[in-house]
């Protein structure tokens, strides 16, 4: 061995833990250790999987952050329902004022009426007076967009 190059070696170099003030002796080449935990405070060793260790506010932030996507999604998951909702009027549907005022008279004022008369076939649609087959259609494009299921009976083309 080299003389002068290896490093002084402490046989009792005191060690001290921040979080428990917990202090032992052990052999190292510096004379005093400081941890921030050690195996008595340290969740892992303790069995205490409840006690987390939270330093600078990362886990507080963590959970901010997860609540805000909670949130998100609760939004998103809102919204695409009340774009799919029964109650939503034939107004919104963007069809000719004709069709639309048809729809009217005929006692069809929601989404959920219009689906209804569908469970029928189209033809108890195309019997509404003023309703023709290209209104039907427009409004068949138009369920579909926003994202309404259609009734299998609406899906068969009558001629």
């Amino acid at each position: 061995m080299k003389e002068k190059i290896q490093p002084k070696y402490y046989p009792e170099a005191k060690v001290s833990c921040a979080s428990c003030g917990n202090e032992w002796t052990t052999g190292s080449t510096v004379p005093e250790i400081r941890t921030e935990v050690c195996s008595n405070c340290h969740p892992f060793y303790t069995g205490q999987q409840a006690r987390i260790l939270d330093r600078e506010g990362q886990v507080d932030r963590f959970y901010k952050r997860l609540q805000v996507r909670q949130d998100l999604a609760a939004e998103k998951k809102a919204a695409s329902e009340a774009k799919t909702s029964p109650e939503r009027p034939i107004a919104e549907f963007k069809l000719a004022t004709k069709a639309s005022n048809a729809l009217i008279s005929a006692g069809i004022h929601t989404a959920g009426d219009v689906l209804a008369r569908l469970e029928g076939g189209e033809k108890a649609l195309l019997e509404v007076e003023g309703f023709g087959r290209k209104s039907l259609i427009d409004l068949k494009k138009q369920l579909r967009q926003m994202g309404y299921q259609l009734p299998a009976a609406a899906e068969e083309i009558d001629v």
